[in-house]
């Protein structure tokens, strides 16, 4: 008897025995009557042609010769198909078992992504195109350079990332990461080193926003840090991670005039960072997540080499939770927050949010600080489902086809930071931040997702914010 892979459709209605809650690509249907517990005979894959088949057979919860209930089997399969897909190293998976004698063996069907990416650098180093092209040395003033991303570097997971950027703004970075060694792929590691240097640095805050000081001839910033760590990996939805890195900063003479604080009384400084952080992510999928839940924790402590400059220990932390309401509706909120421990700390390092973390709506601003605590809640709706749009004049189908799917989505977010000390130009610090709004979110080729949002925030600005990844 056959245990197979049914495509959905708006016509189709899932019947009874479906997987609830699978993936709009794949129905699982169970008919191996008669038996309460199924054996695994063998478990195939097709379509791996890069991908190595021990790097797939790590991530599932089953091998030959398990035992699992019948009754189990079809959320099983599905969740191993999901933890198969969440890899994000493929366009599909699809998953097909025949039952025959309570022995079952088990297809798993994918099909692969491209996974190398070079995308040429060019940039202006000034304000817009107008100053740029006012400027008589404006080719002198440009940043170009590649950028390049091998995923699944040697069919192993493994992913290479390289940065030459020349120009006005220089940088030089390479970086290595391997999930997982071993049969069942449960230790890794990772290392990277890059070098930075740039004509302009944003050296203070005034009025809650940042201010930048270019100098054409020299460079105010530069940075190098090495790193290197161990990755302990149970699964793609389980992973803890332990990261060493050495950094060497330095900023001009008229950095330290401008602002004395930048590194506390000092142009250079050397560090230490130990990060120990752990996620576990169960959502359905991590490109654009519905269901499931999401958590992470970590704590970092900065040694300073440079004497006379307190350490700091840094505690993050978020957790989310993704919920199906029915009729096509979803909700979701996320809940994250900092504390940073020193007896002093540098402007640098004095960042809370506005930077890689921000009320939405609040985007022009940055608020400096120590501790922070956001609160975002969002109700989203699908509009269409395109399914894949075949592009016919394209024969790869690595490339050759384009997901295209629209949601509706509105949300408010709430955030605070807690600051010792505020700059009598600066509002936004001690106080609470609030605003909402309504976005429309396109998820697309290779996991990406298109965001616009009309955001309305607690001080009455509103504005239109365009992004380029999932919000929560």
């Amino acid at each position: 008897m056959l245990l197979g892979w049914l495509p959905s459709t708006p016509a189709l209605a899932a019947p009874p025995d479906t997987v609830r809650g699978a993936a709009p690509d794949s129905l699982v249907r169970v008919q191996c009557p008669g038996y309460a517990a199924l054996r695994v005979a063998t478990v195939l894959f097709v379509g791996n042609d890069v991908t190595k088949e021990r790097i797939l057979r790590a991530e599932l919860d089953f091998r030959e010769g398990d035992t699992i209930a019948a009754a189990a089997l079809p959320t099983r399969l599905e969740a191993n198909r999901r933890r198969l897909f969440n890899l994000q190293l493929f366009h599909q998976v699809l998953t097909e078992a025949v039952c025959r004698n309570g022995e079952i063996t088990v297809l798993f069907s994918v099909q692969e992504r491209w996974y190398t990416f070079p995308v040429p650098i060019f940039s202006l180093a000034d304000r817009n195109f107008r100053s740029w092209l006012d400027r008589p040395d404006r080719w002198k003033r440009v940043d170009y350079g590649l950028h390049i991303v091998r995923r699944n570097f040697r069919g192993r997971n493994e992913d290479l990332t390289g940065n030459l950027q020349l120009g006005f703004n220089r940088k030089y970075e390479l970086f290595y990461e391997a999930p997982g060694y071993g049969r069942r792929r449960r230790v890794g590691f990772g290392f990277g080193v890059s070098y930075y240097r740039s004509h302009a640095l944003d050296y203070a805050t005034v009025q809650d926003r940042l201010v930048a000081f270019r100098d054409d001839a020299g460079f105010p910033i530069e940075r190098r840090y090495a790193t290197a760590g161990l990755r302990w990996r149970h699964t793609v939805q389980r992973r803890t991670a332990l990261d060493v890195s050495y950094h060497r900063e330095q900023i001009s003479d008229s950095i330290l005039r401008r602002n004395p604080d930048y590194y506390l009384g000092r142009t250079r400084r050397e560090f230490l960072d130990v990060i120990l952080s752990s996620t576990l992510n169960q959502r359905n999928t991590f490109a654009y997540p519905l269901t499931g839940r999401f958590a992470q924790a970590s704590l970092a402590h900065r040694t300073f080499l440079t004497p006379g400059t307190p350490g700091i220990t840094t505690l993050r932390g978020q957790i989310a939770q993704y919920a199906a309401l029915g009729r096509g509706f979803y909700y979701n909120v996320s809940l994250q927050g900092q504390a940073r421990l020193a007896k002093r700390v540098a402007y640098v390092d004095n960042r809370a949010l506005g930077y890689s973390t921000f009320v939405r709506g609040y985007d022009p601003y940055v608020v400096d600080g120590r501790h922070y605590g956001l609160v975002q809640q969002s109700v989203t709706c699908r509009l269409f489902d395109l399914g894949q749009l075949r592009l016919k004049a394209i024969d790869n189908p690595k490339i050759n086809r384009i997901p295209l799917v629209l949601y509706l989505n509105t949300f408010v977010d709430a955030g605070y930071v807690a600051a010792r000390t505020v700059a009598a130009t600066n509002r936004l610090p001690n106080q609470l931040l609030s605003a909402a709004g309504l976005g429309l979110h396109l998820v697309t080729f290779y996991d990406r997702v298109l965001t616009l949002e009309y955001t309305r925030n607690a001080r009455g600005q509103g504005g239109l914010f365009f992004r380029s990844e999932f919000p929560i």
